[in-house]
């Protein structure tokens, strides 16, 4: 089956749009539309003249430009301290002595079953966390479709990885589109959007 056919449990495709017609002669009053398509259930398409989802939804967000470029970078800066966090974490995981680790081992992961680092959840300090706060109040505040559901995140809606944290960069990435399929991170979006 093509990708054009199926569509996972939950999936969040995200496109953006820069209308060309009459742009303003600064960056704060262009806008951008965001072109979203998601669907909550798993999808397959057998024939189109026959296709009628109950369960796929897409719409459109007029966002200022000045607003995603901030976001965008303010993402980047989230991922950069999150990479900080992952790398001593790993060197803290280094320097614990071999034979603690074999006295207090109780099972064994084949190196298959071993998740990947950018899918380890992070325990954030205060700060990094301050930033995911501001970030994700960001992205709330552009993306809900209600303003009286956009006020700030008193706490991270979800667990912190650096693989979310690269989905969210991406879908703020207005030069290519994106694919979401993070549970948690999808859930969150989707609320937002509905």
């Amino acid at each position: 089956d093509s990708r054009a056919v199926r569509a996972s449990e939950k999936e969040i495709n995200i496109q953006w749009y820069i209308p060309s017609v009459a742009k303003p002669s600064n960056d704060t009053d262009t806008k951008v539309l965001l072109l979203y398509a998601y669907n909550i259930n798993p999808i397959k398409v057998s024939e189109i003249t026959v296709f009628s989802p109950t369960s796929v939804f897409s719409g459109l967000l007029r966002i200022p430009l000045a607003r995603i470029l901030s976001l965008r970078e303010k993402l980047s800066s989230l991922k950069e301290q999150v990479e900080l966090l992952m790398q001593g974490s790993k060197s803290f995981s280094t320097s614990v002595p071999p034979s603690f680790l074999k006295q207090s081992e109780t099972f064994k992961i084949s190196p298959s079953n071993k998740p990947k680092m950018s899918d380890a959840k992070l325990h954030l300090d205060e700060k990094t966390e301050e930033i995911a706060k501001r970030c994700l109040s960001e992205v709330k505040a552009l993306l809900s479709v209600r303003p009286a559901l956009s006020s700030p995140l008193t706490e991270i809606p979800f667990a912190v990885t650096l693989q979310l944290i690269t989905n969210l960069e991406d879908m703020f990435d207005l030069s290519n589109g994106c694919k979401i399929t993070e549970e948690s991170l999808t859930d969150w979006i989707i609320s937002l959007l509905h």
